[in-house]
């Protein structure tokens, strides 16, 4: 067993474990998505992308792509979040939560092709 697969796969599926958790719920109720569960999982998000910089193949390509669409579209729901906070006292609107988990919902999709990527390549791959 190959410990720096391990860590990767880990890091890999941890991340989409993290954006998964902030999307769920109602995608306009503010207090059923946690900002600092939006920001874990940016950071985490973050970590695998540095992990995916070292691999110079073409699935490494796709599962940087896969990575960076990911990146860029939680930190495009972080900055939403920041600007919308300071204009209510209860948080952001419906109406820019909406935006926040759809941002996030965006990323969720782009973790999955990366996910699989990942799986597929680990399947065809030999010993």
């Amino acid at each position: 067993m190959n410990l720096e697969r391990v860590i990767f796969g880990f890091v890999t599926i941890l991340a989409l474990s993290f954006t998964f958790a902030f999307v769920m719920g109602s995608i306009d109720n503010a207090s059923h998505h946690n900002v600092w569960l939006l920001t874990i999982a940016i950071l985490i998000n973050l970590i695998a992308t540095g992990l995916k910089l070292g691999d110079r193949s073409q699935v490494g390509a796709l599962l940087l792509a896969s990575s960076l669409a990911v990146d860029v579209l939680l930190i495009a729901a972080r900055v939403v979040w920041i600007i919308d906070a300071d204009q209510t006292a209860l948080g952001p609107s419906p109406e820019s939560m909406s935006n926040i988990v759809s941002l996030a919902g965006g990323a969720l999709v782009a973790g999955i092709v990366s996910v699989v990527i990942l799986v597929g390549d680990t399947l065809i791959s030999r010993r």
